[in-house]
């Protein structure tokens, strides 16, 4: 789905969310790559799973098309700074809920961008009637976890042992859920 772009200014920042563009490929690939590899709360590491951009392009395109999914971009001076996606099914079972997940360049961690990439898809769940967003984060993402329970998101379980971080240890991943009524 494509929603309308909009202007946010924090601090000495401006950014733009808006809808993701198959000329965003080549530049989505880089910054998801480059995610990968800055933080540890991401499910792969930098390399992994790797989208190129004609393979972005088709997820771009799909999405656009879709009414159960929406892909954003936050935009600093005509960057690509972070993203997020809502993934929905179309299997009637599970054609209430998208599941949620956002990335945000190290560099522009503190400037709400992940925050507004959020509100912006919580607001075009409601408007469409999502009746469900789910999420995964790691239990030790702190300042994620409050984020999500500030928008009314809800630990519905946890992954116990699910990943193995950097120091060879594991760590257990949250299953979260936002309802709308």
């Amino acid at each position: 789905m494509v929603i309308a772009s909009k202007e946010y200014h924090v601090r000495d920042l401006q950014y733009v969310i808006r809808t993701a563009e198959v000329e965003d490929s080549q530049a989505l690939a880089d910054v998801r790559l480059q995610v990968d590899g800055e933080t540890e709360n991401m499910d792969r590491v930098r390399g992994e799973a790797y989208l190129d951009a004609e393979a972005l392009k088709g997820i771009i395109e799909k999405d656009s098309q879709s009414a159960r999914s929406l892909f954003l971009v936050a935009e600093v001076n005509g960057e690509i700074a972070g993203f997020s996606r809502c993934e929905g099914s179309e299997l009637k079972r599970m054609a209430h809920k998208v599941e949620f997940g956002v990335g945000v360049l190290e560099a522009y961690w503190g400037y709400g961008i992940g925050k507004h990439l959020l509100k912006e898809s919580i607001q075009w769940a409601e408007e469409t009637g999502v009746k469900k967003m789910t999420l995964n984060v790691l239990e030790t993402n702190k300042k994620a976890i409050k984020l999500y329970h500030t928008y009314g998101f809800e630990i519905e379980g946890m992954l116990r042992k699910d990943k193995v971080l950097s120091d060879g240890q594991f760590y257990n991943t949250l299953l979260m859920g936002r309802f709308s009524e």
